[in-house]
């Protein structure tokens, strides 16, 4: 069946509504800075707060809300996918960024791409335009399959992430990814000075209070802060007593640890629990006794995650325009970062993984039977590179010119986002082939 220009057209429309979508909400964080409402500052403050807080709670809530004993079988095939492209992405990103002289963060840029926010808004503008009909079964409402739809991009999210967090940090700073730079010195210098005078000041009677004293009693801060350091003490002597090889692997494993992994993880132990995904899902009537307040909750400050992400996107952005007027240096645009990247992400991306999901679906019995997983797995690879990315810049506390110079590079590359219609099309597509055998 040939791609008529009405067929274009309608996903074409959803992703330019998502793009555009996003990139007002880059202009509201630019509003937010120029207006003074947000400092850079309370932007990185707000970044750290995202993934720390707001993407773990929005991963406890979709994953456990749609993860079942009876439906787990499902999201394997997405974990194996979700690493394979990564890990894949982040081997050309290794190579390319060597061979073409490209700055270090090109390759976390093409490595990553954005696995939360955009499929998330795009998939609420195609349900709108009504497109992602052509590809449901009879009896399957567009409600439910957008919703299974959410959670497969989360599962493919929490992969992405926690190899963000585990491997971003080194393909940063590559060559010394071990040794930490002077403001990780500074910072740690000045943590365990603020460490040693909390642990004065509680033992003062007169302390003086401020919005940094703890709200909990000074004599149980004491005795957790003395409990926590000795703890940590014992186990940073027995971890010199390892090998070097053990204490690399150990490291490494445990770079893995992060905020995005662990809610996703508390969000698949709830969820594969009968017991407990009754308790945080189910109505009160049926047994969902903790489902208004505290899953509820959890789910309203994880729908604060994406667009929080992206307004730091433009406050950074609105900080390197400022410094551009002021004839200040505001970082690099590399166009050539950004053309290799658009091409790998928008088009030879979606070469790939359209036909390999179309033939593992109509081939073989590996994917559950259901569209909207086939559609979704098609287009996981595709789209620009991940907004989280300034918060990685944040945590590795890399220099405000480069952390500008990604901001200018986010904006371009979400400019062009609606070059994902054509890897819409072609899933679509696809997926309407896959159904109708």
């Amino acid at each position: 069946m040939g791609t008529s220009s009405s067929d274009l057209a309608i996903p074409f429309v959803g992703a330019l509504q998502a793009s555009v979508s996003v990139l007002l909400t880059i202009f509201y964080g630019v509003l937010a800075a120029q207006f003074k409402l947000l400092s850079s500052n309370g932007a990185k403050e707000v970044s750290n707060t995202c993934v720390r807080m707001f993407l773990p709670a929005l991963l406890i809530f979709k994953v456990g809300s749609e993860l079942q004993q009876g439906t787990a079988i499902r999201y394997v095939p997405i974990l194996i996918w979700a690493l394979f492209y990564n890990l894949l992405s982040v081997g050309i990103g290794v190579v390319t960024t060597k061979v073409l002289k490209l700055p270090s963060w090109a390759t976390p840029a093409l490595a990553f791409n954005n696995t939360t926010s955009l499929p998330l808004l795009l998939i609420q503008s195609l349900d709108a335009t009504g497109i992602l009909d052509l590809i449901l079964t009879d009896g399957d409402s567009s409600s439910e399959a957008v919703k299974r739809a959410q959670s497969y991009f989360l599962i493919n999210s929490m992969v992405s992430n926690s190899l963000t967090f585990a491997l971003g940090p080194r393909l940063l700073r590559p060559g010394d990814e071990d040794a930490p730079d002077d403001d990780e010195t500074s910072d740690s210098d000045d943590n365990n000075n603020d460490d040693d005078e909390e642990e004065q000041s509680n033992l003062l009677p007169g302390e003086l209070i401020d919005e940094e004293t703890s709200l909990l009693p000074s004599r149980l801060v004491h005795h957790t802060n003395h409990h926590a350091r000795k703890t940590y003490l014992t186990t940073n002597k027995r971890f010199q007593r390892l090998p070097p090889w053990s204490q690399s692997t150990l490291t490494f494993l445990y770079e893995f640890a992060n905020a995005p992994l662990l809610g996703a993880l508390a969000g698949a132990f709830i969820g594969l629990i009968p017991a407990l995904h009754r308790l945080f899902f189910n109505e009160f009537t049926h047994g969902g006794y903790v489902n208004a307040w505290l899953t509820t909750s959890i789910k309203n400050i994880g729908d604060l995650f994406a667009s929080l992400q992206i307004i730091v996107v433009g406050v950074k952005l609105s900080q390197s325009i400022r410094k551009m007027k002021r004839g200040e240096d505001s970082g690099p645009f590399s166009w050539t970062s950004f053309v290799f990247i658009t091409l790998v992400r928008f088009v030879v991306w979606p070469l790939i993984s359209i036909p390999f999901i179309y033939a593992l679906c109509t081939r073989t019995s590996l994917l559950d039977a259901d569209p909207m997983l086939w559609f979704a797995m098609m287009l996981m690879p595709t789209g620009p590179p991940a907004m989280i990315l300034v918060a990685l810049a944040d945590v590795n506390g890399s220099p405000e010119r480069e952390k500008m110079a990604i901001a200018k590079f986010l904006t371009a590359s979400y400019a062009v986002t609606p070059l994902i219609c054509f890897a819409v099309v072609g899933a679509l597509k696809a997926g309407e082939a896959a159904v109708g055998r």
